[in-house]
């Protein structure tokens, strides 16, 4: 089966720049697809120092969509947005004072991978933090979610005020151009080697170093049932774990909601708006029910992703009829998208019905 690998790099300009990020990609990009990817044949995805967040999801949400074994090769910055204090992936625009608006939710690459079977994705990353977020990193775990294998490095800002040089991205690429791909972990002890011998601070680094999830786990029979485009399987499936969720955890329970959120993902797939809409709208109200702030990321998710299927209903009764639930939402809910609500309101104007 095709594999697939995501090359990002990304690093603000100006006197922002932590890591040469981008200079790397040359390097990466002349190693052959299917080493990169570790597979007969292989798609590549190159990003060099895009400019929206949204793009960036885009192409990151067609590659975690593709079939067959997923490999994410990120270079680049961590900032903190100064209202949730969460990190975010630096761009091109990105400064300390516009991080929540330029700067891609670390997140978001969560989100858009934990779907994916277990085993079947790869991030080796390669990334400098600012001053403030090195601090947060030594309180807080750096969660790149749990169903995938995450190898690489997190270096603090560079002593000097030159950008730092990307040396265990440029390490990997170094054993990849020998025309094979070792085993992750090989590689990644190689690739820390030659950062080392080139790197002198990379003793102060915090290593990443993690296999993904062991054979049974439930999200790879899921995914292997969308494949194959036995949805009712799937979501039967899903439904079935929800439920033993709730009955141990409760339904607002972490555990619960994240089969709810699979559902909701589910039912997008399988080309049902109006359940995955539903779906969502009933995850942000219970997280908001369990005291969750409006502004914290998983309520905010549910809320931009219950608005994105709501656009895609094409029966006028059930738009009307969730669209008020998401006006209400949307009340408690704007998101980071400037004119949600008016949006909302201005479309179920359309539809006859006061928003």
């Amino acid at each position: 089966m095709p594999g697939t690998a995501l090359l990002l790099a990304a690093s603000p300009a100006g006197r922002g720049r932590l890591v040469d990020a981008a200079s790397v990609l040359p390097v990466l990009a002349a190693v052959p697809p299917a080493v990169l990817a570790g597979t007969d044949t292989a798609n590549v995805v190159e990003l060099a120092d895009p400019l929206e967040p949204q793009a960036v999801l885009t192409r990151l949400r067609a590659a975690a969509a593709a079939p067959g074994p997923l490999t994410v090769y990120v270079t680049g910055q961590l900032q903190l947005d100064r209202r949730q204090r969460l990190p975010h992936l630096a761009l091109a625009r990105t400064t300390a004072a516009n991080v929540r608006y330029t700067a891609l939710p670390w997140h978001w690459i969560r989100e858009e991978l934990r779907l994916r079977p277990g085993g079947a994705t790869t991030l080796l990353l390669d990334l400098r933090a600012d001053r403030e977020t090195w601090a947060w990193l030594r309180e807080h775990p750096f969660d790149s979610g749990p169903h995938h294998a995450v190898y690489g490095r997190i270096g603090p800002p560079p002593p000097r005020r030159s950008p730092a040089a990307p040396s265990y991205m440029r390490g990997i690429a170094a054993v990849l151009r020998g025309g094979r791909r070792p085993p992750v972990e090989r590689l990644h002890a190689e690739a820390l080697e030659r950062a080392a011998a080139e790197d002198a601070a990379t003793g102060t680094d915090l290593l990443l170093a993690g296999p993904g999830t062991v054979p049974g786990d439930p999200h790879a029979a899921i995914a292997d049932a969308v494949r194959d485009g036995r949805h009712a399987d799937a979501d039967g499936l899903a439904a079935r774990y929800e439920a033993d969720a709730a009955g141990t955890h409760g339904p607002h329970a972490e555990e619960t909601l994240h089969w709810t959120e699979v559902r909701a993902d589910l039912a997008m797939l399988a080309g049902d708006p109006v359940r995955s809409c539903r779906a969502w709208l009933t995850v942000a109200g219970a997280r908001l029910d369990a005291g969750q702030a409006p502004g914290t990321p998983a309520v905010e998710a549910a809320a931009d992703r219950a608005h994105h299927q709501w656009g895609r209903i094409g029966d006028p009764a059930a738009a009307r009829e969730l669209g008020a639930a998401l006006a209400a939402l949307r009340g408690r809910v704007p998101g980071r998208h400037e004119g949600a609500l008016a949006h909302v309101r201005r479309e179920l104007g359309r539809l006859g019905i006061p928003g």
